[in-house]
């Protein structure tokens, strides 16, 4: 099958993504990056009674504002520029690209041909969010529905190739696509360092940040960030490998712990990657096992401090915190670093009595005001049977057949 690497290997180092973040600039946001004095109140409280107060200050990295709503806006930019610098814009307009996706991987390949003029086929199963499906066909005709599973996927992907020519983009097992998400970073360390120069007091480390030398950017101690495929993840390890100013800041990843949705934890534990996953987790873009490549960048524990879990009431839990007190719009998948910040004991043992600066990187908010009814049970009775078999769509529980599925594959 044409897929993405047609494009020159690049490899996977902090330069790469430097020059990733230069190439893609132009055509996306830079996030902000919001702090809580209430959130960090909340997640420094014990957890338990007789528990120990922490030091915790949280500095939010909102990739729901980025373009399409999530950061895959980064990796899609990244390896369509990347396929144009290689075989020209002719020849990429000429075949189009192609992708299976279940949402936002989908929006963001979409959106990126779009803006180049080249044309784009997206595959989504059948069980995709009509939310995402509809942002989808803002920017492109070419929506193709399969079944739900990899296999599915790929079949339908292989048949559309064959009449095409289009080149696969895949929506993270790619190096083009991981430095593009690793660009997060690079503005995760700019934007610490310009907040803590601006506000001191900010950081828990307020005394000592005088002391700094001007030629030395302060950097957080720690980063948690979702995984699903690992592209984001990976992307964040590489970025926060020397020689970056912020090598030091310890970087975590974050799963749901629902019928097996913590691969990338277990896959570590294991010593080997867990190659699939089929979990109902309401994080539907971690639904998904680690890509090939994400998985050497992760399990190399010079680059990766550790993975946790948490459960979906912790996750509920950190949304409704992140949506009421944070005031942004975030879909479940976002949160699940707030959850291991708030809720894993494991993690929050590592902080020591001088406190930490925590990144959390909140990935996305494409979700829709009725899938969040659902998962808080807001509503009367009536309202909420009546709308109960779209919230269970809008959650990926029911498929367009009323079956229910499971994902193997997210993006």
């Amino acid at each position: 099958m044409a897929d993405g690497t047609e494009t020159s290997t690049i490899p996977l180092n902090y330069s790469s993504v430097q020059a990733a973040h230069k190439l893609i600039a132009p055509h996306i946001h830079r996030t902000p990056l919001l702090t809580s004095k209430t959130l960090n109140e909340i997640l420094s409280a014990p957890r338990h009674n007789g528990g120990k107060k922490l030091k915790i200050n949280l500095f939010f990295k909102c990739e729901n504002q980025q373009k399409i709503g999530a950061f895959k806006a980064r990796g899609a930019h990244h390896a369509v520029l990347r396929l144009v610098e290689k075989l020209g814009i002719d020849e990429v307009k000429r075949r189009g690209v192609i992708t299976h996706s279940s949402g936002n991987h989908a929006q963001a390949l979409a959106l990126a041909s779009h803006t180049f003029g080249i044309p784009s086929y997206i595959v989504m199963p059948s069980i995709s969010t009509p939310s995402k499906i509809a942002g989808t066909r803002l920017y492109t005709d070419n929506v193709i529905f399969s079944g739900s599973t990899s296999v599915e996927r790929e079949a339908k992907v292989e048949e559309v190739v064959e009449s095409t020519g289009a080149i696969l983009v895949p929506p993270y097992d790619h190096e083009n696509i991981i430095l593009g998400q690793g660009t997060t970073g690079l503005e995760i360390q700019q934007q610490y360092a310009e907040v803590v120069g601006d506000k001191p007091r900010t950081s828990v480390h307020h005394n000592s940040l005088s002391s700094h030398s001007k030629d030395r950017q302060p950097c957080l101690d720690a980063l948690i960030s979702p995984l699903g495929g690992g592209g984001l993840l990976s992307g964040l390890c590489v970025s926060f490998s020397p020689p970056s100013p912020s090598s030091s800041t310890m970087v975590f990843g974050a799963e749901p712990s629902f019928s097996g949705a913590d691969d990338g934890r277990r896959g570590l534990l294991a010593g080997e990657r867990v190659p699939h996953v089929s979990s109902l987790t309401i994080a539907d873009g971690l639904r998904t096992p680690v890509g090939l490549i994400p998985w050497r960048v992760i399990s190399d524990r010079k680059m990766l401090e550790g993975i946790y879990s948490v459960t979906e009431d912790e996750i509920r839990e950190a949304m409704r915190h992140v949506l009421e007190r944070l005031k942004v719009w975030v879909e479940p998948s976002a949160v699940v670093g707030v959850a291991v910040a708030m809720f894993c004991e494991e993690f929050r043992r590592l902080v020591p009595d001088e406190g930490w600066d925590v990144g959390i990187v909140l990935t996305g908010g494409n979700t829709t005001v009725d899938a969040v009814v659902g998962l808080f049970g807001g509503g009367n009775k009536d309202e909420v049977a009546d709308k109960k078999i779209e919230i269970e769509r809008q959650e990926g529980l029911v498929g367009i057949n009323g079956e229910m599925e499971a994902e193997d594959v997210a993006g």
